[in-house]
């Protein structure tokens, strides 16, 4: 069975000793990532260090940085390269988030050089896409995440895609309390699945992780989840709060 998998986000949130405090509570508890689950605990640059200490312990947790440059080195000032990166021994990142997007005007095309840099570097990708409300609301959904696979993905080998992360977060459910319903998630996950098999294969298909992103919380993780495409979450605000993220976690399908 493909990885399920519960990432966190904590976007430009807490001080380092909040940080570490949230870090030693997730890490505190009996909850191992059980056989095919990952956790992934996505946390500002600074802090990528002393949270990769406190959870090294845990099997199945990993430290995900939020970003990473479209260039390997140069005079860039205020980026992080991928080669940093696995200096450090980091080996997963979120590309394409939809603040990025947003605010940092990624474009599809900055997003396929970020992918190219995170696997030159063997650091593996959590590709975020997903579409804003107007769209939604001209039921034009599809066609704009099939658009942002399209041109961020589709020149990797079949090697490449084998076991990738992609991540849908539908822009209108972030932050807002809103939710897609478990059967939009899963439609837009089928879709996402569907593209990757024509692009590619069946096998290839059934390998990649699609996790819902879009407000997740312990109360909706399980139905959520429990959609057959959907291989769980990315999770912002809640996974700020360990009595929220540790159950998040523990709705993860079992292997």
């Amino acid at each position: 069975m493909r990885k399920q998998i519960a990432a966190a986000n904590w976007k430009m949130n807490l001080t380092l000793q909040e940080a570490k405090n949230l870090a030693s509570s997730i890490a505190s508890q009996q909850v191992n990532a059980g056989m095919g689950h990952l956790v992934l605990v996505a946390v500002p640059f600074p802090y990528l260090i002393p949270i990769q200490e406190i959870l090294r312990s845990k099997e199945g947790y990993h430290v995900c940085a939020q970003n990473l440059a479209s260039t390997n080195n140069g005079a860039y000032t205020g980026e992080v390269s991928a080669s940093m990166l696995q200096s450090l021994s980091i080996s997963y990142a979120l590309i394409g988030h939809s603040e990025r997007r947003e605010y940092n005007h990624e474009t599809n095309e900055i997003l396929a050089e970020k992918i190219n840099r995170a696997l030159e570097n063997g650091i593996n990708p959590v590709f975020c896409c997903g579409e804003p409300l107007a769209v939604r609301e001209e039921e034009k959904q599809n066609e704009y995440v099939e658009k942002q696979l399209k041109d961020s993905l589709s020149h990797l080998s079949p090697e490449q895609m084998n076991g990738f992360i992609i991540a849908y977060e539908p822009i209108w459910a972030i932050g807002t309390g809103k939710t897609a319903s478990s059967d939009q998630a899963q439609d837009m996950h089928k879709t996402i699945r569907k593209w990757v098999a024509n692009h590619y294969n069946k096998e290839i298909a059934d390998s990649v992780s699609i996790l819902y992103g879009g407000s997740v919380k312990s109360s909706n993780a399980s139905e959520i989840f429990g959609k057959s495409d959907v291989d769980g979450g990315l999770v912002g605000g809640a996974s700020l709060i360990p009595a929220e993220f540790i159950p998040i976690i523990t709705s993860l399908k079992k292997a």
